[in-house]
């Protein structure tokens, strides 16, 4: 399975994994205090400097990143053009954009297994209520892995519709990706059964 990896190494990558899940924690709410244009913009100007700290190569893949949110922003593009007000607009974008966007920073430096830590460490006190950190843990990486495959895979059904069919597809893909995904959880479950669960 795939993950959202740096291809170098930067120096975010010797910063603990608590930290930047919680500077991570508390950018985020910040960004919805923002209501005004000018704040947001330099938000998102001090995360692209973020990312150009660990040099070109890794801004570049960092930024790819964000492709997959072309639909969205299209959408709100869309939906603010018609009501008439591009500045509410222009501020949601920019919201998403960098939120997302330093959560790729964070993700990208720090290793799986460190951010796994650190969930378990956080979901421990939720033991005395029958809830396992370990199990906990285990479906957070299930899911941190899993969204960039069936991203892939949506992109893989789009492109078989686009090549048998002259029509877009919208919403056609849907059912064949869920399957997809469904198919793919199935494998995984296997797998974890027979090493042994999750315990």
């Amino acid at each position: 399975m795939l993950t959202l990896t740096s291809p170098v190494r930067t120096w975010a990558h010797r910063v603990p994994a608590g930290l930047k899940l919680g500077f991570l924690a508390l950018a985020t709410p910040l960004l919805f205090t923002l209501t005004t244009p000018l704040p947001l913009a330099f938000a998102a100007i001090a995360t692209v400097g973020l990312l150009a700290t660990g040099g070109v190569r890794f801004a570049w893949a960092a930024l790819r990143l964000l492709w997959p949110l072309w639909p969205f922003v299209l959408i709100l593009g869309a939906w603010h053009l018609w009501s008439g007000d591009l500045a509410l607009g222009g501020m949601v974008v920019l919201r998403l954009l960098t939120a997302v966007t330093l959560a790729n920073f964070v993700t990208m430096t720090t290793r799986l297994s460190d951010m796994i830590q650190v969930f378990q460490t956080l979901a421990r006190p939720l033991a005395p209520l029958g809830l396992s950190p370990r199990r906990l843990g285990l479906a957070f990486a299930l899911v941190i892995r899993f969204i960039p495959v069936m991203l892939d895979q949506l992109t893989r059904i789009t492109d078989s519709w686009s090549a048998r069919s002259p029509r877009r597809p919208r919403w056609r893909v849907l059912v064949p990706a869920t399957l997809a995904a469904l198919d793919d959880a199935d494998h995984a479950a296997e797998a974890l059964r027979a090493r042994g669960g999750a315990g």
